[in-house]
């Protein structure tokens, strides 16, 4: 089945069909997000680094077998490096346990490839998930006189 095709967009068009695609667990949306090259890289948190679409696609796969992924990225810092673009998010995920409905945070990076289709994911490395929210520690620049 040949997978849907995203428009060419931007990279932030990219993330938010990446997580809208997460929150509906739809997964031919979600494979069309990523670049068609074979190197293409996911580490879900505290998992193990999946290369490659079968990998990637399998990890999803049994991931949505649960449901969908109600994760948000927020707090967006992007870095264009020409036809390159690197996202740091904080995703808020949010989770029902025994206790009811929580909220968990999770830092990642997305690393989108400008290609003939436009911007596709080529990497997408989350770490382990915490129950409060990571802050932000930004180093000032100095001041020249």
């Amino acid at each position: 089945m040949p997978k849907p095709k995203l428009p060419p967009g931007s990279p932030d068009d990219t993330e938010a069909a990446f997580y809208d695609a997460l929150q509906h667990a739809d997964l031919e949306r979600l494979m069309a997000c990523w670049s068609d090259d074979d190197d293409v890289v996911c580490v879900h948190p505290g998992g193990p680094r999946l290369v490659g679409h079968a990998a990637i696609r399998a990890a999803f796969e049994a991931l949505f077998a649960n449901g969908s992924v109600q994760a948000h990225a927020e707090k967006v810092h992007r870095l264009d490096a020409g036809d390159c673009r690197v996202h740091s998010v904080v995703e808020r995920v949010t989770v029902m346990t025994d206790d009811g409905v929580q909220q968990a945070w999770v830092v990642a990076t997305n690393v989108y490839v400008k290609t003939a289709q436009g911007w596709r994911l080529a990497t997408h490395h989350a770490s382990p998930g915490s129950r409060v929210e990571p802050p932000d520690i930004i180093t000032a620049k100095p001041v020249l006189h």
